[in-house]
């Protein structure tokens, strides 16, 4: 009882205190840790299974949480045939440190088949003071114009996943996924005189891979990839050609508290991009866009099983 009124008492705190959202789900998913870490052990392992599953039932349901933090080790775009080459890591203030949450929900029907939703959120917003003139689908931010950026590529993810493995403690699984991109782009004057705004909404269809082996002493060892490379019309999600890629590959070590908590250390590399041109709608210039991105991100994360 008194765990449980100290999870009352810290979600209270957070919102009471204005505490970003991501915030609250790490003070609830730390506090499950505490409960569970410090229960006894005859209440770690129950003949009712885990906290969210039964053994009965031919279903199971796993949540997942990871914070961190991410960084840009390159990031270059281009909006216009005629436009600048931006670097937003050398020009555009994204040379630190930000914020990375990703949020999972799976489940997982019989032995072998799993369904996972991904929602991960990716908003970069910097300031900085221009070096050079820059032109942004035919608009020129002239040297020493103050902008504000903003880089917007949150996405969706749902994935099928089928496992070779038999054994229950071990995985090695394949299948598919489709992403939907939520993208908007922007560079902004601090006055509001200069204005450019890219936005689409898109599918992407992914191949992904999964593997997790068990280690000593309740240690496991963890890799996961989505990735996909392709040239063409509709499977970029576009009506005109364009070339498209993008690869989301990390490894994890991780614990396993008892049978409803895991908690683990990960490493992610999030990298892709396009080039073409988009000539049905092409907005205030002329279509172009040339946008590649690499990122590196390491989080903490929990499983609530």
């Amino acid at each position: 009882m008194q765990r449980l009124a100290f999870i009352e008492h810290s979600i209270k705190e957070v919102c009471v205190k204005g505490i970003p959202i991501p915030s609250v789900f790490l003070v609830i998913g730390l506090a499950g840790c505490l409960c569970a870490a410090t229960a006894c052990p005859q209440c770690s392992k129950t003949e009712t299974g885990s906290a969210l599953s039964s053994p009965e039932r031919v279903y199971a349901f796993q949540g997942g949480l990871e914070i961190g933090f991410i960084d840009i080790l390159s990031h270059t775009i281009q909006f216009g045939e005629n436009g600048t080459e931006f670097d937003y890591v050398s020009e555009g203030g994204q040379d630190i440190f930000f914020r990375f949450n990703r949020l999972t929900a799976e489940l997982a029907i019989g032995r072998r088949h799993n369904l996972i939703l991904l929602f991960q959120p990716l908003d970069i917003q910097t300031d900085a003071l221009l070096s050079r003139d820059i032109v942004v689908d035919d608009l020129v931010f002239p040297a020493n114009t103050p902008v504000r950026l903003r880089y917007g590529f949150d996405f969706w993810r749902l994935s099928y996943l089928y496992d070779f493995w038999k054994q229950k403690d071990r995985e090695l699984s394949i299948g598919l996924s489709l992403q939907i991109r939520n993208a908007s782009i922007s560079f902004r004057s601090y006055d509001g005189t200069l204005l450019r705004i890219n936005q689409n909404v898109g599918p992407v269809p992914i191949f992904k891979f999964r593997t997790r082996l068990p280690l000593k002493r309740g240690l496991w060892l963890g890799s996961e990839i989505d990735g996909f490379y392709a040239s063409g019309k509709y499977i970029t999600g576009s009506e005109n050609d364009f070339v498209g890629a993008i690869l989301d590959a990390s490894v994890r070590l991780g614990f396993e508290l008892n049978d409803s908590f895991d908690t683990f250390l990960n490493v992610r590399y999030i990298g892709g991009g396009a080039r073409g041109t988009e000539e049905d709608d092409p907005g205030l210039g002329d279509g172009y866009t040339d946008n590649w991105l690499h990122t590196l991100a390491v989080t903490l994360g929990t499983y609530i099983k």
